[in-house]
């Protein structure tokens, strides 16, 4: 019945069914269907449904909210004024409880993070500390100066690393546990030398690596 309402209609409908419930027009609008609100159910496209089906979830007002994958099938930019309205009803001291399968969406919205395994959940703990992620070795990646005559030069003679060619240039990857008194050498040399270091970055395991590593333990 409800694919042959327009979407304020379905919203109006449901908005009934609470005591409190928010303004349909309002949510209307933080979904982003003001151009869709007079648009029949039956006639969006997936993307749309999505977005009707987190402001069906958000009529009622509630204090606590589940919502499962609810970004699947969003473009770029819905994606992220999805994100925005997440972020809004946890500003407003609200406890939404997220499934996803997006590693970025979960570092950029979660204050914890729970991976789950064959129904166990295998690690917890904020996004930036999970697995070790605070503490793991880290990676760090520059291109090797022209003017360096190796990789001793720059005080790397003792520790692990990795020379890939790159367009006739070679990409040194460290692998380090400490890489603030590394990245001091290396910049200090690159400031004595008056020499950008081009490519210079450093990395710790993503939460995508840690989701893979806890995963693949879990079914090895």
């Amino acid at each position: 019945m409800e694919q042959f309402l327009t979407v304020r209609e379905v919203l109006r409908r449901r908005a009934s069914y609470y005591p409190h419930p928010r303004d349909p027009d309002a949510v209307i609008g933080l979904v982003g269907l003001g151009e869709k609100s007079g648009a029949r159910v039956r006639t969006l496209s997936g993307g749309l449904q999505r977005r009707l089906d987190l402001g069906l979830a958000l009529i009622g007002d509630p204090e606590l909210l589940f919502l499962d994958e609810p970004t699947t099938g969003f473009d770029p930019n819905a994606r992220r004024e999805a994100w925005d309205i997440v972020r809004s009803l946890t500003g407003e001291g609200r406890t939404v409880l997220l499934t996803t399968h997006y590693m970025d969406e979960a570092q950029v919205l979660a204050d914890r993070v729970a991976v789950i395994s064959k129904g166990v959940i295998v690690a917890s703990g904020t996004p930036d500390s999970i697995g070790g992620r605070d503490t793991g070795t880290a990676k760090i990646r520059f291109v090797l100066p022209e003017q360096a005559s190796g990789t001793a030069e720059l005080g790397l003679a003792d520790t692990h690393l990795t020379v890939s060619p790159i367009d006739g240039r070679r990409m040194i990857e460290v692998d380090t546990d400490s890489p603030t008194p590394l990245l001091q050498r290396l910049t200090s040399w690159a400031v004595a030398h008056d020499i950008e270091l081009e490519g210079l970055e450093v990395a710790r395991p993503s939460l995508e690596d840690v989701y893979l590593s806890l995963t693949a333990e879990e079914t090895a």
